[in-house]
């Protein structure tokens, strides 16, 4: 108690930006943040458990309250997939719907009290759990890569490895063998770029809200006056919060969307 008594600044939010890590080879690449595995998986269990329980209890007349919300989430998801691709989307409506539920209750986390957290969690970590899987680069970088993965996956699917290969070498200055450098080099640059954006966008977003939260709550333990601050700022913060992780969601959500409709399309 002592030692948490005499935490400076920088240590507490330290302390609460560490990662339970568990090495499983040589090197820090070969390491893995266990709270933000542990997270994501009970998180992407219990999105899909919630999903499956408004499944088995549906009904083809008067829906009750839980399956008209996920049939309205169902349809909003499916139109935004009309909107921007024209083919089949068997696959890529529900890959939206499971990626952009399993994102926003990812970021939700964020508002559950970090010391409270932190506190229960010690009970079976060292320095507890970070509870923002999506506060994790590797996560949300782990995320993009699946849809990086995707995008090719039917680019070649619908192109075939040929005409895929032939779109890295032959677009978009054309097929002339002196250009096709320039052109993979151009295609590169978009391939590269594509899961870059896609994860930091999200990963930025919520870093900084978890370290505004920190600075929040450390104000707090300033005293009255702080606490009289704190408080009405961390609500104000807690409820444009509310903005950001829903549309951060809605962004990477949208994002897979267009990736995957953008790689079935040809230059």
């Amino acid at each position: 108690m002592a030692a948490e008594q005499a935490m400076t600044p920088s240590s507490y939010i330290g302390h609460h930006l560490t990662f339970l890590q568990h090495p499983v080879g040589g090197g820090s690449f070969w390491t893995l943040n266990v709270d933000s595995l542990v997270t994501a998986a009970l998180l992407g269990v219990f999105s899909l458990g919630f999903l499956w329980w408004v499944v088995r209890g549906a009904t083809s007349g008067v829906p009750n309250k839980r399956q008209a919300f996920v049939e309205i989430a169902c349809e909003f998801v499916d139109d935004q997939a009309k909107d921007i691709f024209r083919g089949d989307r068997k696959f890529i409506a529900p890959t939206a719907l499971t990626v952009g539920l399993w994102v926003l209750l990812m970021n939700a986390m964020d508002f559950l009290p970090v010391d409270i957290m932190a506190w229960f969690t010690r009970l079976f970590a060292p320095h507890g759990f970070r509870l923002v899987p999506t506060a994790d680069v590797n996560t949300t970088f782990a995320l993009a890569l699946s849809v990086w993965l995707l995008m090719i996956y039917f680019s070649i699917a619908v192109k075939g490895l040929g005409g895929w290969i032939h779109e890295l070498f032959c677009t978009p200055f054309g097929s002339n063998v002196l250009l096709w450098l320039p052109n993979i080099l151009f295609n590169m640059v978009e391939y590269i770029s594509k899961p870059l954006s896609h994860s930091l966008r999200l990963f930025g977003n919520m870093y900084a809200g978890e370290i505004i939260f920190l600075l929040l709550w450390m104000l707090a333990g300033a005293g009255l006056a702080g606490t009289i601050f704190a408080v009405p700022l961390g609500l104000a913060w807690a409820i444009f919060h509310i903005l950001i992780v829903v549309l951060q969601a809605y962004i990477f959500m949208m994002l897979t969307i267009v990736y995957i409709a953008m790689a079935q399309e040809s230059h």
